[in-house]
């Protein structure tokens, strides 16, 4: 006799666990194919012919430019790639960040055209690090400029007296500790972080004067961190035109003089392991916050 469900199929069994299965293994070959394919050189759309456009996203605070910068090499040294779109939306962040990505714009529009579009906010350090492109593209609400430096800290030594802590700060030199939480800033030590500052704010409007050919006295004496609208922006010289991401890949694609449709590169990627894939694929979310200290900042 016959017994019911011994030769029954592990999918009809378990079909929950076989789906899962099934996902798992699908993810696992097109990681191991993309992994593959960037190993060789090959990036998204450059299997195919015609003519491309690469996107670059500066996006949120920059805080780490080597995803920007790598992706900025690697279109740059693609020649199938015409010319690039630098879609920017970040309020600004860390000044080598932002410098090393202005640094490699301008490398880039070397050989290629670039044009910047700015999204919601492109201030500050979002707005060093896309000044070197051919033609910037701000809509006429989007928040730009804001060219200076900010350094912001705490103290809390007259919270730790009431409380009857004297806190200890040994140093080697009187400068060594500016900026601790432990200790109030000495007139010496604020003299010297506002040297710094101005340093910093110095190097900030002569690379915009060098990368928008202005005059640095005219960019000086708008770069006293006033944040302003696309619109105004157009008015002082520190954007060439007003218009949509739509209309920048417009001006693009006419200074690559490409007619019709162009496939589009786009990145940085984001580099992710194969677990990590796999909860993407399932939907399950894992989120964190990264308290921050204090720095000097484009922001």
């Amino acid at each position: 006799m016959r017994m019911e469900g011994t030769n029954t199929r592990f999918s009809q069994r378990h079909p929950f666990m076989f789906g899962v299965m099934m996902i798992i293994m699908a993810v696992a070959l097109i990681w191991g194919a993309t992994a593959f394919f960037r190993s060789m050189g090959v990036t998204s759309g450059s299997m195919f012919g015609g003519d491309k456009l690469g996107v670059v996203y500066v996006e949120g605070m920059i805080l780490d430019s080597s995803e920007v910068v790598n992706w900025i090499r690697t279109l740059k040294n693609d020649k199938s790639v015409k010319g690039v779109l630098l879609r920017v939306d970040s309020p600004g962040g860390g000044i080598a960040p932002s410098q090393e990505i202005y640094q490699a714009v301008m490398a880039l529009n070397d050989v290629k055209p670039v044009v910047a579009s700015y999204g919601n906010v492109a201030a500050s350090g979002g707005y060093y690090a896309s000044a070197p492109a051919r033609v910037i593209v701000a809509n006429p609400g989007s928040i730009t400029a804001s060219i200076g430096v900010m350094a912001e800290f705490v103290t809390v030594t007259e919270a730790m007296e009431k409380l009857g802590i004297k806190p200890e700060v040994l140093t080697t030199g009187k400068y060594k500790a500016a900026g601790t939480p432990m200790r109030d800033l000495s007139p010496e030590q604020r003299e010297q972080l506002l040297g710094l500052m101005l340093d910093l704010h110095e190097q900030f409007v002569a690379d915009v004067a060098r990368a928008r050919q202005m005059d640095p006295e005219r960019v000086a004496a708008i770069a006293d961190g006033r944040a302003v609208s696309g619109r105004q922006a157009l008015a002082l010289g520190l954007v060439d035109m007003l218009g949509s991401q739509e209309q920048a890949f417009a001006k693009l694609k006419e200074l690559c003089e490409i007619e019709g449709k162009a496939a589009l590169l786009e990145g940085p990627i984001e580099e992710t392991t194969l677990m990590q894939d796999i909860i993407g694929t399932l939907k399950i979310d894992f989120s964190s916050s990264i308290p921050q200290g204090w720095t000097f900042s484009y922001k």
